[in-house]
């Protein structure tokens, strides 16, 4: 007899590990939240089970159903049974790992999205979005409960902008945008960190400093690994044939596919400069260290003949005249500062020193 994990895993197209995996990861419900408005309606609640959106599916205006969190399985089976989506898109929702891409399954186009942020002075941290435009319905699926969407929800309750007198494809356009824009900031506080860098490997550099270029060296990577796949995936948008875009729509997606662009060139800029700061972390370790050797070198030069006198008159022969004479003391001693002195003054003179 099958267990549940397996006849859900049946339905939705995933393995029963996977199930086990995501309900043991979350513990609090997802949260859900519709809006529903046209040009001159406008309406905003929380429901608490899919259930109770069944009556409101087929209304004419544009519905938008938003889902923060991932951990009730359930949910899923009936979001995938009501609006008919395709297992195999319910089991890249659930896997967070998914590159962000565009498929288009004529009825819909499903959308994964990357959004990346800084908790405080933390490491980079990043969400997974998943938005499903259909006809006159977005649906968007967030990681965890966050402000992302926060200014789109104002726009649509204050009826600011052009966003309630288009259609889902221009919500779809707004979701993107501010995710897409969001990037903007993550560069801002990599530039910040950059500039502190810069400081250090002037005044002094450390371990610490070259630990920190490694970690926005990789920080880059994970970006630029988002980036690309995003540009193709609003590229595919842009040029998309799918009924469900108005022709009208696609100078926005332009508008994005040339921001993206522009923030891919700031990275490789950013990547270009961090090369160069490891370089020059590097170098001014290597100088330092032949600083270092440098004047350990000197002063070895310098002690050789002192110890070679030394030694000489360190030996033990009964027949030396100097060890008779009252003054021979001194005029080793002497002998020995002079040849330092000699050897200091050549140093400088072939400006080694």
């Amino acid at each position: 007899m099958r267990s549940k994990s397996q006849k859900r895993s049946r339905k939705t197209g995933l393995s029963p590990g996977s199930l086990i995996h995501v309900g043991s990861q979350y513990a609090e419900k997802s949260k859900i939240t519709l809006i529903r408005y046209n040009e001159t309606f406008f309406e905003e609640k929380e429901i608490s089970a899919i259930k109770d959106f069944r009556l409101e599916k087929d209304k004419q205006e544009i519905t938008w159903l938003n889902i923060d969190g991932l951990q009730d399985i359930k949910l899923f089976e009936e979001i995938g049974e009501l609006f008919g989506l395709h297992p195999l898109v319910l089991e890249d929702i659930l896997n967070t790992d998914q590159r962000p891409k565009m498929d288009d399954y004529d009825d819909y186009i499903y959308l994964v999205l990357k959004n990346f942020n800084y908790q405080g002075n933390g490491p980079l941290s990043s969400d997974q979005i998943s938005v499903i435009l259909g006809r006159n319905i977005i649906l968007s699926f967030k990681e965890k409960e966050s402000g992302l969407f926060e200014s789109i929800r104002e726009k649509l309750r204050n009826n600011k902008g052009r966003i309630r007198k288009e259609g889902a494809d221009y919500l779809a356009h707004a979701i993107i945008d501010n995710i897409v824009d969001n990037y903007f900031d993550v560069l801002e506080n990599l530039e910040e960190k950059m500039e502190n860098l810069e400081e250090n490997l002037v005044k002094k550099p450390d371990p610490e400093t070259n630990r920190n270029i490694h970690l926005l060296k990789r920080e880059l990577i994970i970006l630029r690994k988002s980036l690309w796949p995003l540009r193709e995936a609003v590229s595919a948008l842009e040029k998309s044939e799918s009924p469900l875009i108005n022709k009208a729509t696609d100078i926005y997606f332009k508008d994005i596919y040339d921001h993206t662009i522009a923030i891919i060139d700031t990275i490789e800029t950013f990547r270009d400069m961090l090369s160069g700061m490891l370089d020059i972390y590097l170098s001014t370790v290597s100088n330092r260290l032949n600083q270092i050797m440098k004047v350990l070198t000197i002063i070895a030069t310098i002690f050789m003949p002192l110890t070679f006198i030394a030694g000489l008159y360190g030996m033990n022969f009964k027949y030396m005249p100097e060890l008779e004479w009252r003054w021979g003391y001194f005029g080793v001693l002497g002998i020995m500062l002079a040849v330092a002195l000699l050897m200091l003054v050549f140093f400088k003179k072939k400006k080694w020193l």
